[in-house]
């Protein structure tokens, strides 16, 4: 097993499947960094119409993904090292809340789907595996995490600050040593939130941030 796999997901609206799309091509810097965006060869590549594709850029301004300048147009937005420290002041925070909330409360069809995550992780070479693959999984398992934590406010929040720090993440992934490691760490905190050691859940988040952060420092 290599590349995460999953269903088609079911969108309830053009909106949304534009939303998730052209934020997948942000987050991945398939779009990369300060890139003007072209609306029309979006809609076209997409498959959509420009009014849905429009109505995504908007909620991606609020993500911070993109901006809109007058007159100019619409951008991916920067990269910024220096916002770093602020999104992981966050992170360090809300992500062990996560990891505590799910193990404490989650119900047993989550604790199920987290078992099986670290089961199916386990199974991966993930030195193996590439680039998109890599970061795929480790989008796959914080969402996964989140969800499971049952806070849909904190959720949103934290799938927002996830996305920023992938995109970092994904800057500079090519100058890390052992950066497949920072994944394989997920498997021990899967298998802390589907025993329900919440002391253990929020110990292992916490750390994963903390080591993303040195990390990327280290490379900087």
């Amino acid at each position: 097993m290599g590349a995460v796999t999953s269903e088609e997901p079911v969108y309830t609206s053009m909106a949304d499947k534009a939303y998730a799309a052209i934020r997948d091509r942000l987050i991945m810097l398939d779009i990369p960094p300060m890139t003007a965006i072209d609306d029309v060869a979006l809609a076209g590549s997409l498959d959509i119409g420009r009014t849905p594709v429009r109505e995504a850029l908007k909620r991606l301004e609020i993500d911070r993904l993109v901006v809109s300048y007058p007159r100019r147009g619409t951008f991916a937005t920067a990269v910024d090292i220096t916002d770093l420290a602020y999104i992981s002041e966050l992170r360090v925070q809300l992500e062990p809340l996560a990891a505590r909330r799910a193990a404490e409360s989650a119900d047993a069809a989550k604790l199920g789907e987290v078992a099986e995550l670290a089961d199916a992780l386990d199974r991966v070479d993930v030195r193996s595996l590439s680039r998109d693959e890599l970061m795929r999984w480790d989008l796959h398992v914080h969402r996964a995490i989140y969800s499971a934590a049952g806070n849909p406010h904190l959720e949103d929040t934290l799938v927002r600050y996830d996305n920023l720090a992938t995109r970092i993440f994904c800057l500079f992934l090519d100058r890390m040593v052992n950066f497949d490691s920072h994944v394989g760490e997920h498997t021990a905190l899967l298998r802390a939130i589907g025993a329900r050691d919440v002391g253990e859940s929020e110990r292992l988040a916490r750390e994963h941030v903390l080591g993303f952060e040195k990390a990327i420092r280290a490379v900087v």
